[in-house]
């Protein structure tokens, strides 16, 4: 980490403001860069990190507010902009193509990549470049053979090959292996001491203060304090991140905590990509009992959420419901079992936006009677079922023929959480579900769930916004690089601590 003493301004944000439909995203945020050196962007998943450095990128306009650099107030109306002003910003999803090598990868797109080149001149000039910058990878494989650490070495050398003096580093670490990221901190390090400067967006508190040399950190998009990683612990840092705000337990559980109906003896799993996603997972929810699950987003939820529900396989250990074993069982089997699953994206996996709410609401009992018969689909039951749901759910529509994509997301949520209450008749897994509700939707879905915790199911409730998971949980467990760090009783119940632990930080409050 470099000496902040006398290193001149690089750029500065001021007063920036951006503003989505119901959302404000970054308000009158103050960022400032000096030359030569790293600075974290900290914050919880919706601080407006990534929208702030989209602006920065070209990627987004700001509403109000302006870019000073290196002295100079500057327009960035597009990323070619920023490029050409010496930014680049590597993203959490990378954008190559897989089929073209690394080489190809990086002159793609490049104004100084002659329009006549052969192979040979076209791979040297890239190995030289990867020497430089210490992050090498072979020009000659194709994108689609490299690992996800070696596909992000090659973003990197995509912006410096253009010019980038200002690197903006997007959850970096998210996708890398403990030595993968102990290279690129080095790497990075190489980098400030040549003269440019790197701005890491992170949400994990230890590498914070190992990569950076300030810290600024954002809360609901707006600036909580900019520090010295020498004035930083992980206590400081979790504090602001999260804030200290007290809370209130809203509901009180409804009935006694009974027999255990949902258990997970040393579980795991992979993602997408084939990178372990859950580390033996060890869970227990019992009748009755609702718990949140604290964590940042892309720590192992959604694959919790679908190794419950029987959307992804379970590469080791076991899934008991109600003792009997339901490991690897298919998401109809798991819905048979009384499984119900709120999704992550209610547009993209909960809904068929341009159906009517009629086949919507019976998307989970077709195949049953009395809504099918032999292979019939009756209306008439169709009709009754779909009505029922809609008057159970507070579904405000004028009819069940209506298109769902014309509901508000507040009826289009509430038609979900019904749906899906009346599968799970044993376990609910509610994975975000109020996410941009407004203020009374989220209380009718919260409500929802605390009605059938109540009727002695046992409901998962994973979220991202720390409050809602304090309000009506009765217990929390913390997630954190795909496995479970601790479970909180509410009297036990920390916010500091549970603030360390979704950064990372292992040590005790």
């Amino acid at each position: 980490m470099t000496d902040m003493k006398e290193k001149p301004t690089l750029l500065e944000m001021r007063n920036i403001w951006k503003c989505f439909p119901g959302v404000i995203a970054n308000k009158a945020i103050h960022f400032e860069l000096h030359a030569g050196e790293v600075q974290a962007l900290l914050g919880e998943n919706g601080a407006g990190k990534t929208t702030l450095m989209n602006i920065l990128s070209g990627l987004y306009q700001p509403d109000d507010g302006e870019i000073i650099i290196d002295g100079t107030q500057v327009s960035l109306n597009n990323p070619q902009d920023a490029i050409q002003f010496g930014i680049g910003m590597v993203h959490q999803h990378f954008r190559l193509v897989d089929n073209l090598t690394v080489a190809e990868n990086i002159h793609l797109g490049w104004s100084e990549t002659p329009q006549i080149i052969n192979a040979k001149k076209l791979y040297s000039s890239i190995e030289s470049l990867m020497a430089e910058s210490g992050f090498y990878c072979d020009p000659n494989r194709k994108i689609e053979d490299l690992s996800v650490g070696e596909q992000q070495r090659v973003e990197i050398v995509k912006a410096l090959a253009r010019g980038a003096k200002i690197l903006i580093l997007d959850e970096p670490t998210s996708v890398l292996t403990p030595q993968e990221a102990e290279d690129l901190f080095r790497n990075l390090q190489k980098m400030t001491e040549s003269g440019r400067s790197v701005i890491f967006i992170s949400h994990k508190l230890d590498e914070v203060l190992s990569v950076s040399d300030r810290i600024t950190i954002l809360r609901n998009g707006e600036n909580v304090i900019t520090l010295p990683r020498t004035e930083s612990d992980t206590r400081i840092l979790a504090k602001h991140m999260v804030g200290d705000q007290s809370f209130e337990k809203k509901y009180v559980p409804g009935v006694e905590i009974g027999k255990p109906v949902l258990e997970l003896t040393g579980v795991s799993a992979t993602d997408d990509q084939g990178l372990l996603a859950l580390n033996n997972i060890d869970l227990l929810i019992r009748e009755g009992e609702l718990i949140g699950v604290a964590g940042v987003s892309g720590n192992g939820q959604c694959e919790l959420a679908e190794a419950i529900t029987g959307l992804r396989p379970i590469n080791s250990g076991q899934l008991l419901i109600n003792g009997e074993d339901w490991t690897d069982k298919s998401a109809s089997e798991m819905a048979a079992a009384g499984v119900g699953h709120i999704p992550e994206d209610r547009n993209k996996t909960g809904l068929m936006p341009d159906l009517p709410i009629l086949e919507n609401a019976i998307l989970r009992e077709y195949r049953n009677p009395p809504i099918r018969k032999g292979p019939w689909l009756r209306k008439g039951p169709a009709a009754e079922f779909a009505t029922r749901l809609v008057r159970d759910g507070d579904v405000r529509t004028p009819n069940i023929s209506v298109a769902v994509r014309v509901l508000s997301g507040g009826n289009q949520q509430k038609l979900i959480t019904q749906r899906e209450i009346d599968v799970a008749t044993r376990v609910l897994v509610a994975m975000h579900p109020t996410r941009g509700l407004d203020i009374a939707a989220t209380e009718a879905v919260r409500s929802a769930l605390i009605r059938h915790r109540d009727q002695g199911v046992a409901v998962l409730l994973i979220s991202e916004d720390l409050d809602e998971i304090l309000s009506i949980s009765d217990r929390i467990v913390v997630m954190y690089e795909g496995s479970i760090s601790r479970s909180f009783t509410m009297a036990e119940v920390n916010r500091d601590e549970i603030g360390l632990m979704m950064g990372g930080s292992k040590q005790d409050i």
